[in-house]
């Protein structure tokens, strides 16, 4: 079906999640061209989750600032990155974002082969005869991780191994280590990574269980080292959850970059935080990770884990987390979510208010009785391994 492919570009113009759960399906495009070139091109802020990958040949960046510039300036810069792009001559291109910009981007490179999944009528009118290949959208539910990679097995393109890693290097470990020690955290001290903030703040739990939760983990004798990103709106959170808590936590809120989130899971006894992008950073560091869920579905942005095979049940949902709501575990790993009928909604907090009742009636008992099981096996080892593939049930 393709012939002389030496040369592919993924796009992937989403958020930092997003990204990072497209490993698999840059492993796919790589197993199934040996001795190609794989790049992607990423949201500027996005691209740590495939840098330093063995499996990519280069990381492009589309400066998400055009945005907020006049039409001239933006227009300007959209041009350069295509001028950029021809430069490498793409025999292939793999549309994994869906969107109106990555459409025109593949089409604007020259590239002979251009895949991506049926527009199916959104974006503009013809936006589907810039691809030479279109596959039809899954049509149950679907993991992220696995609607990815079902685009390419449409055209025969396929591997066995499902993991989703994300590297780091020496400097950044390196670094994690020296905060911790800066912190009074000891090389072999038990600690909880938590995350409690996300950008879209309807996805976050209540101060008020957040700061319970880490005085509980700090009374059973695991340390909280309390992470966020630097925007102002989650820092100030962060403070309002450490203002209700009995006990002192390690705040690093600000302080890590996202490739230093990943060394940071890694040494820790677990990962505990709401849906977000470190979540994921978490599982593909190989934590152990409880997250914590309101709007949105577990059964496409749960926590995948690299060393289970999904379970999938008899609903026919390609993915490991089957059901519409409620608590879920996938291997290692544990959503918490409320049983509710509404959920998910994918709505921006109930009737887009911007406020998640499901998230706000959430207890903190309802949360420790999962917790629990996590704090009492604190000390067991969870290796790495490799996730099979589950395409071939389809």
């Amino acid at each position: 079906m393709f012939e002389g492919v030496k040369n592919i570009l993924v796009l992937k113009l989403r958020h930092v999640g997003d990204v990072l759960l497209t490993v698999p399906a840059i492993r796919a495009l790589k197993e199934n061209f040996p001795g190609s070139r794989v790049s992607a091109l990423v949201n500027s802020g996005t691209e740590e989750m495939l840098t330093l990958n063995p499996l990519l040949d280069g990381v492009f960046c589309y400066d998400r600032s055009l945005k907020k510039k006049n039409l001239a300036e933006r227009a300007l810069g959209e041009i350069r990155l295509v001028k950029e792009l021809r430069k490498k001559r793409f025999d292939m291109t793999v549309d994994l974002t869906s969107g109106d910009r990555p459409a025109l981007v593949g089409y604007l490179t020259g590239a002979r082969y251009r895949l991506a999944y049926e527009p199916e009528g959104s974006g503009f009118a013809g936006k589907k005869f810039l691809y030479t290949h279109v596959a039809r959208r899954p049509s149950v539910r679907v993991h992220t991780v696995l609607r990815d990679l079902m685009l390419l097995k449409g055209f025969g393109l396929d591997t066995l191994d499902l993991t989703v890693d994300i590297y780091a290097s020496r400097e950044d470990e390196s670094e994690v280590e020296r905060i911790l020690s800066d912190n009074g955290v000891g090389l072999r001290e038990p600690f909880v990574h938590v995350h409690p903030t996300s950008r879209w703040l309807f996805k976050c739990w209540t101060d008020e269980g957040m700061a319970g939760i880490m005085d509980m983990l700090q009374s059973r004798g695991l340390r909280a080292v309390v992470t966020a990103s630097p925007d102002e709106e989650e820092l100030k959170k962060v403070r309002s959850v450490i203002k209700l808590m009995k006990t002192v936590p390690v705040d690093l809120s600000g302080k890590l970059r996202l490739k230093q989130l990943a060394g940071l899971s890694r040494r820790s006894a677990f990962f505990f935080g709401v849906d977000t992008a470190p979540m994921h950073i978490a599982a593909a560091a190989s934590a152990r990770v409880v997250g914590i869920f309101g709007p949105s579905g577990a059964f496409d942005w749960g926590p995948w884990d690299n060393g289970e095979v999904p379970k999938l049940e008899v609903s026919g949902a390609l993915t490991p987390y089957p059901k519409t709501s409620g608590v879920q575990v996938f291997g290692k790993n544990t959503v918490i979510q409320k049983g509710w009928d509404c959920i998910p909604c994918g709505r921006a907090g109930c009737n887009d208010t911007r406020k998640s009742d499901c998230l706000d009636s959430l207890s903190v008992k309802e949360v420790w009785e999962v917790l629990e099981r996590y704090v009492n096996e604190s000390g067991s080892s969870h290796p790495d391994g490799r996730a099979r593939n589950i395409l071939g049930r389809l």
